[in-house]
């Protein structure tokens, strides 16, 4: 059956048949829902909370509710299918199904009759492990009503009042609770005391300068006084008061007043309390200092007591080992941020901490301070460090998909060796290996690289003593090569990189890469016109107009494999030069200058020397927040010092080194991202992206570092390198460009277990900026007036969670096409235009 590219008629039906499908799952849930509720119960529907007559929806108020609505539907409705009576052995299946469990057994065996049982179990068991339905609990919205009482009262509305009212549907076994909550006048802080007693602490309060969090007329809140007391304790613990905790604070809040104000006391203890011998006795608060510092390089807990094979002291810092000393004291001395005779800080204590995970080198890190004998004022520090097995193996995969290459995959095996060189370096041997489907027949690629991470900045004249050790900074070096066959024009690639990167707090990190030095060489530029059909295509309809004006035998241009390229060259060349049909059909003139330009491009070798520097803001605390903003930024150059080594040009007027093509040019990218945890293990997030390159010296840009959109990690509804560049639909197999726009939005949310679910939408493009005489003008970026060239992509997906990585399927249906004409949205929103993108881990 055959229909037209855009049938309302078509689609409405489509439409119609998914309404209907919705309507019926949800009918389905709503009449399942309340299949196990047992009479006289109610399932809870919603949950209301008014405060002061207005409704609130805030999630603030939602964690003090005890009962919530069953969260996903659908869950519901698979656990309704499930039967809380059914048999949980194959014996007692057997006695209530005994024809069944008879008739396998006569066919079979009593051990296929066993499995058989135990396959329906199994099944209902899984139906039950999906949500139950939330019954309405009488103590449950007392607790309720109780908790957001004393939620309040934290707030500083000491007389509010919250009453509850349930609302039953008994024929349809359904409730809902509504929440009054009446606030009442707050209470505001009046007249702040801080009373410390003892003198040592006093002194370092008032010598930091240290100004309380506790305002007069401020609302009484409770979070507010916590807050004081973690200011104090990370005052008085970061200037050598290692055994200051939260029971030497005291706040004492005077209650009897009626005029909504209150007065507040801060007291300090004197002393300390001490256990000794199962008695307690008070210790005055002194501060502490490091006398000894010991760290055990071996550490497991089978060989706790056993004695120190190996020791040696380094700046006052003793090593042990059980076994050998496998670390360079030297090296691993800069991993501890406290000196011998330095007093105790927190903050240390956690650098240290941070600094020695970081190294990737001890699976667990303990560090205990111990007070020095017949002393109050000294500490001895002691780190228990577990190495990690020194070497390890890893294992990726991937898959991808684009215009040149369909459906492949590629494996990466890696060799790493922890402490190559006893200063906790990372020396690590990777190994690709990749197979494609390309449009010219079966391809594949082979590649090896060799890096190795040093915890330090390795520089000259004492540039590494510029970076605290404190920011964790590192140097990466790489090595690497890769080569390809039946892949675009057997591209071989070497690589070299120097990276140095440093973490200037939590959120900032700094990469500076020097000397990345990277030289592309194709092996095989007579297959370009084999490889990229379409561009053959266009110069052989030139030929042919071409051969009639000029009664010449180009056309048809050679299809040999052997002659194609060299025959294709030459017409190229003898239009270039023909300036009369230059005159006479401008336009398969410059369709066959495009072309060559090109040509010139993907198959010239390339020497890439880039030097770079990022700036990275990261606000995620670890990989389950879903609440952070991530900032990356990005400026390179490629030509740099190496351009200034070579004044020699090849016949296309490019610099070249050691007659190689020598690419030069400013590259800026910028990437911001948000996400936002909306509730229900549900996310929204937005990504936007703007990158351009500005060549100089009459260079061309690399393909390799060019501009495309598409694909699974780009406008989803495009392929990789199938979209502009602007409006231009050239139909080639690949379109690169100079300047870029993407940007995304996503909402996550959960279907069932590990399976979740996605919609989405892209909208970018990619446009020319290099002034080039061989762009089209609708591939050039033209100010905001290109904006209308912006094509939109939208779609849904489904990810399955495998914990250590996520494997995704999206597909993507092309919502607005600026290239053309006419009507332009949704003319090929259909499922025969759409593109499916099989992905690993999240698009951004």
């Amino acid at each position: 059956m055959k229909y037209t590219i855009f049938d309302f008629k078509r689609i409405a039906k489509v439409m119609k048949k998914l309404l209907f499908c919705f309507l019926l799952i949800f009918f389905l849930v709503g009449c399942n829902a309340t299949k196990h509720i047992a009479e006289g119960a109610h399932l809870l529907e919603q949950n209301y909370i008014y405060v002061d007559s207005i409704r609130d929806k805030s999630a603030a108020l939602e964690k003090y509710v005890l009962q919530k609505p069953n969260p996903k539907p659908i869950g519901l409705f698979f656990h309704n299918l499930g039967n809380h009576e059914n048999p949980k052995t194959p014996l007692e299946w057997g006695l209530k199904n005994p024809k069944k469990y008879k008739f396998i057994k006569f066919i079979f065996s009593e051990k296929q009759s066993i499995a058989y049982a135990n396959a329906f179990i199994k099944a209902n068991k899984w139906l039950l492990s999906y949500d139950m339905p939330v019954v309405i609990s009488d103590n449950k919205v007392k607790r309720t009503s109780d908790n957001l009482w004393s939620y309040y009262k934290t707030q500083g509305y000491f007389e509010s009042k919250v009453s509850s009212k349930v609302t039953l549907d008994s024929i349809h076994k359904k409730a809902s609770v509504a929440y009054y909550i009446e606030k009442g006048s707050p209470t505001l802080l009046d007249t702040i005391q801080i009373k410390i007693a003892s003198p040592v602490l006093e002194t370092i309060y008032k010598d930091t300068g240290t100004q309380s969090l506790l305002m007069k007329g401020d609302r009484f809140k409770d979070v507010t006084f916590r807050k004081e007391a973690n200011t104090l304790i990370k005052l008085f613990r970061n200037n050598g008061i290692f055994h200051f905790s939260e029971a030497a604070i005291g706040f004492y809040v005077d209650s009897t007043r009626t005029d909504y104000k209150t007065n507040v006391e801060l007291l300090i203890a004197k002393d300390r309390f001490e256990e000794v011998g199962g008695n307690y006795t008070k210790k005055p608060y002194k501060v502490q200092k490091i006398t000894e510092i010991n760290v055990i390089t071996d550490y497991t807990y089978t060989q706790k007591a056993a004695a120190y094979k190996e020791k040696t002291r380094y700046q006052g810092i003793n090593f042990l080992a059980y076994n050998k000393l496998k670390y360079n004291p030297k090296y691993l001395a800069q991993s501890i941020f406290f000196n011998v005779g330095d007093i105790y800080k927190d903050t240390l204590r956690n650098l240290t901490r941070n600094y020695l995970k970081s190294l990737k080198n001890f699976k667990s890190t303990n560090i205990t301070f111990t007070p020095v004998k017949d002393s109050d004022d000294e500490l001895r520090m002691d780190l228990f460090l577990a190495p990690n097995e020194k070497y390890t193996l890893g294992f990726e995969t991937e898959l991808t998909h684009s215009n040149i290459r369909n459906i492949g995959s590629s494996a990466k095996f890696s060799l790493t060796d922890r402490n190559a060189f006893r200063g906790a370096e990372l020396l690590k041997f990777s190994f690709l290996g990749s197979y494609f489907n390309a449009n010219t027949g079966p391809g594949w690629e082979i590649g090896a690289d060799a890096s190795l991470e040093i915890p330090r900045l390795v520089a000259p004249f004492g540039l590494s003593k510029l970076v605290p050790k404190r920011m964790s900074p590192r140097t990466l070096f790489s090595l690497g090569s890769s080569f390809q066959k039946n892949i675009g024009l057997d591209r071989q690639t070497f690589t070299f990189l120097s990276d140095y990167r440093w973490q200037y707090n939590r959120k900032k990190t700094i990469q500076l890469e020097l000397f990345n030095t990277q030289y592309i060489q194709n092996l095989n530029t007579n297959r370009f016109f084999d490889i990229y059909a379409s561009e053959f295509r266009n110069l052989n309809s030139v030929a042919e107009t071409y051969d009639i004006a000029n009664n010449t035998s180009f056309y048809p241009l050679s299809t040999n494999l052997e002659t194609q390229t060299a025959t294709s060259v030459r017409f190229i060349d003898a239009v270039a030069r023909n300036r009369d049909f230059k005159s006479s059909n401008s336009r398969d003139y410059n369709t066959v200058l495009n072309i060559q330009n090109r040509y010139n491009i993907v198959t010239s070798d390339f020497l890439i020397p880039t030097l770079a520097f990022a700036y990275t803001y990261n606000s995620q605390v670890n990989f389950k927040d879903n609440n952070f903003s991530f900032f990356k930024a990005r400026i390179s150059n490629s030509g740099n010092f190496l351009g200034f080594l070579s004044d020699t040009y090849n016949e296309n007027g490019k610099k070249t080194l050691f007659r190689i093509p020598l690419a030069q040019y400013f590259k800026t990218d910028i990437e911001y991202k948000q996400f936002w945890d909306i509730g229900a293990n549900a996310v929204f997030g937005i990504r936007s992206f703007l990158g351009a390159i500005i060549t100089y010296d009459n260079s061309s840009i690399p393909f390799t570092r060019s501009y495309f959109a598409g694909g699974s990690n780009d406008i989803r509804a495009w392929q990789t390198y199938g979209l502009g560049p602007g409006s231009r639909n050239s139909g080639l197999e690949y379109n690169v460009g100079s300047f870029k726009f993407l940007t995304s939005a996503e909402y996550r949310f959960d279907l069932i277990g590990s399976l979740k679910g996605a919609f989405f939408m892209d909208a970018g493009n990619i446009w020319d900026i290099s002034g080039s005489q061989f762009v089209e003008e609708d591939a050039k970026f033209s100010g905001l007036s290109s904006l209308k060239e912006i094509a939109i992509g939208s779609g849904f997906g489904l990810r399955y969670d495998l914990s250590f990585f996520v494997l995704r399927f999206d597909i993507g249906f092309k919502t607005y096409e600026p290239y053309l004409s006419g009507g332009k949205w949704f003319k090929n929103y259909n499922f025969a235009s759409a593109v499916p993108n099989i992905g690993i881990n999240y698009p951004f």
